[in-house]
């Protein structure tokens, strides 16, 4: 079979296969998954805080955030994912959310139920595997958020985060050598990296006039990412990637 075919309508095929090695038979096992597919307009939540959830959730197109209220409405925006992502897959094993995760703008996502995803994983012990990679990946992507959050200037924050979801949205097939369809607000972009939406103006600013990115219309193009890359101080390691 021709899995790269599979890679659009399923994009966790692309996302493991981006970061571990599957055999076909694997490959045909995550295709043959049941698929509860939903749309999720913008600012909706898909699981909130509190929640009980059943199911995992997909993101098979759109943008993604995890996020969590404070007590004075603040929002505190904890990671950004993008098609292939499965942002709540610890509600296999943590049965409260202890957060939120919100579709930035229109999204689809397909439901995976907790039932079929454990029975998935005890017949394949290598996608057990892959899935443990992902979810121990994504930690590695809190700890520099941790980093960038503590230690690095805003203007380091904002090329950073850039920078990231270049080598991520490439991997998944969804960005170009120079740039990527970027669908988040500066406010968003604040709530994540802890500024306020003048300060992240201000930096976006910045980096226009240094000639590091060109942002027109929620498209972000980047002239040289080694540059841009050196200014955030990025280095893709954390990602590990296979490519």
């Amino acid at each position: 079979m021709n899995f790269a075919m599979h890679k659009q309508a399923n994009p966790l095929l692309w996302k493991l296969d981006s970061i571990a090695v599957l055999s076909d038979e694997e490959k045909q096992a995550l295709l043959d998954l049941p698929l509860t597919v939903k749309v999720f307009e913008a600012d909706s939540d898909i699981v909130r805080d509190g929640d009980r959830p059943t199911e995992c959730c997909l993101v098979l197109s759109g943008f993604v955030c995890r996020y969590k209220i404070l007590p004075e409405g603040k929002r505190q925006i904890m990671g950004f994912y993008i098609p292939g992502d499965i942002p709540d897959l610890q509600s296999l094993h943590l049965n409260v959310m202890d957060h939120s995760i919100s579709a930035l703008v229109t999204s689809s996502i397909a439901l995976i139920p907790h039932e079929s995803l454990r029975h998935l994983l005890e017949r394949h012990p290598g996608l057990a595997a892959a899935l443990w990679r992902d979810t121990l990946i994504d930690a590695a992507m809190f700890r520099e958020w941790m980093i960038g959050m503590g230690r690095r200037s805003a203007y380091q924050r904002i090329a950073h985060l850039l920078c990231e979801l270049q080598v991520r949205l490439k991997a998944v097939g969804l960005a170009v050598r120079n740039g990527y369809d970027l669908p988040v607000t500066q406010n968003e972009l604040g709530d994540a990296l802890g500024l306020s939406t003048v300060h992240v103006n201000r930096v976006l600013q910045d980096l226009r006039s240094e000639g590091l990115i060109v942002l027109h219309g929620g498209t972000l193009h980047i002239p040289d990412l080694e540059e841009l890359q050196a200014a955030g101080d990025f280095d893709p390691s954390y990602l590990h990637l296979k490519r």
